[in-house]
């Protein structure tokens, strides 16, 4: 999982990323390629 301040120009590299809040924190996860996990701060 990649750790990044910025997350929206990581969700756009695909078309299956979502961006999610879970526990306060923002999340971006991909059901069919889990190499692009990533979660801000």
């Amino acid at each position: 999982m990649k750790v990044r301040s910025s997350i929206r120009s990581l969700a756009k590299r695909h078309r299956d990323n979502r961006v999610i809040r879970r526990r306060g924190r923002i999340l971006v996860i991909n059901k069919t390629n889990p190499r692009f996990k990533a979660r801000q701060g």
